[in-house]
């Protein structure tokens, strides 16, 4: 059964394995002790990290390994703010940060400080000048968070260029490499970066935390002697060992391997809107990781999506609203302003073949259909024109303008109700859509830009729950 989420984990690397099961001969001892035994977890520990550091661009001992990707975030980001925290107490993060970043800057706000968001294109991806201009905008900042490449749609962002706006501030810039560190060593004169072991295929429980020296750092009570008081704790050295071993294992290949996943993953986005009708690819087209794709299916449930696929033989992943884990949108495609609803992210893991792909490609389209079916029978599901009656015209017969109840219903039920009522008022005809799903504020207006319509405006309903989205029909 083909893997291809990727981008959430991926399983044990070869060599993650035998580093692994070597180490636990002689890394279970502790490595702070000064006897035979405490020496040889010492040698590991201390070549685990060598290892690590050459991989990441970075002295040895400014990385520190912490018991996971989240942990080193939220370190980093309460060690720096409180490193800073005379200098001033503004965090500024991307709008499209990993849900650890933005936990740790709710922390921030929770405590009294303040949280600048600094939004993205419709790529997913900072602009530079943006981010100069919400540091100059006042108060000192503290600390900047900035990923190095998105989690849900691969977009790389532009580090190096954010490096130098902070450092020519004097504000320290945090990268989050997680999704990137497999691929390449980051770029730029940033100041922390954090990354876990999981996404190159290293055990899970392991990550890593940089703080570049000169970075002010005032690790959080309560501390203790190991991992420069960063990360407390008796350190699982067969784990670190793995995780070292497989990152430069993985490391070795990337170039390679990057480049003929990216010939797959393009195949992906050019077939995809061929095969399948009504679907948006997102992500900056360029600027990406070689692995990651993500496309939106209109009238289609996220979560019956991945179950299609799932009995299809394919594991895949999702940022729509309509899944089991949330009732609203992911935070990214809300910054990007693009359609959520019947959303698939596709990550390729290292050795995907192309018959894999073909395969892919060849149970979607089934896939996405069984799903639309399921949610309204064949003869009214919208055909694209927005009468549902399947004659491609629209018949444009209705009043001047309509109301439509859609308070109660998750989507993508409010956009299938829009897409059939659409039909029914005439070219400059309007239709107010009634709705309290969060994901319909990002949907609707989606839907129009796909469909050719105008999305006129939203307000509060003035007769109840819920937001009133007015739409004209343009064709």
């Amino acid at each position: 059964m083909p893997y291809f989420d990727a981008a959430s984990s991926l399983p044990p690397h070869p060599i993650a394995r035998e580093a692994y099961l070597a180490a636990l001969d002689d890394g279970w001892a502790d490595p702070g002790r000064l006897h035979r035994e405490g020496r040889r977890a010492r040698l590991l520990l201390d070549a685990a990290r060598e290892t690590a550091a050459e991989e990441v661009g970075c002295r040895p001992d400014e990385l520190v390994f912490t018991p996971s990707g989240t942990r080193a975030l939220h370190t980093g980001v309460a060690g720096a703010l409180a490193g800073r925290a005379r200098v001033g107490r503004r965090l500024l993060v991307s709008a499209v940060e990993h849900s650890a970043v933005l936990h740790a800057a709710q922390a921030h706000a929770d405590a009294g400080g303040v949280v600048r968001e600094i939004g993205v294109d419709r790529g997913g991806r900072v602009a530079p000048d943006v981010v100069a201009e919400a540091l100059d905008e006042g108060p000192e900042a503290a600390l900047v968070c900035v990923q190095s490449a998105n989690h849900e749609v691969g977009t790389r962002q532009p580090v190096a260029e954010v490096a130098d706006v902070c450092r020519a501030r004097g504000v320290p810039l945090l990268v989050d490499a997680a999704q990137s560190l497999g691929w390449e060593k980051p770029a730029g004169d940033w100041s922390l970066l954090a990354a876990s072991a999981h996404k190159w295929g290293g055990p899970g429980g392991v990550g890593l935390l940089v703080v570049r020296k000169g970075a002010r750092f005032a690790p959080r009570a309560p501390v203790d002697e190991r991992e420069s008081g960063r990360a407390p704790g008796f350190e699982n050295i067969p784990a670190i060992v793995a995780a070292a071993a497989s990152l430069r294992a993985v490391r070795a290949a990337a170039v390679a391997e990057g480049a003929r996943l990216a010939a797959l993953v393009d195949r992906i986005r050019g077939e995809v809107p061929r095969l399948v009708p009504d679907v948006a690819v997102v992500g900056d087209p360029v600027h990406r990781l070689p692995h990651i794709v993500t496309f939106s299916c209109l009238y289609a449930d996220g979560e019956a999506l991945l179950h299609a696929l799932d009995r299809a033989g394919f594991s895949v992943s999702s940022g729509s609203s309509c899944t089991s884990s949330t009732l609203t949108p992911s935070h990214v495609l809300v910054a990007m302003g693009v359609l959520s609803e019947g959303n698939v992210r596709v990550s390729l893991p290292p050795g995907t073949a192309e018959e894999e792909v073909a395969r892919f490609l060849a149970v979607l389209p089934d896939a996405v259909a069984g799903v639309r079916a399921a949610l309204a029978p064949p003869d009214t599901v919208p055909d694209g024109d927005g009468d549902g009656n399947g004659d491609g015209d629209g018949d444009g017969d209705g009043p001047g303008s309509r109301t439509l109840d859609a308070l109660g219903k998750l989507c993508p039920l409010p956009v299938i109700d829009l897409a059939r009522e659409i039909g029914r008022v005439p070219v400059g005809g309007t239709v107010t859509v009634l709705a309290d799903d969060p994901a319909a504020r990002l949907d609707i207006p989606a839907w129009c830009a796909m469909r050719g319509h105008t999305f006129v405006d939203e307000r509060p309903n003035p007769d109840g729950p819920g937001t009133a989205y007015r739409v004209r029909r343009d064709g």
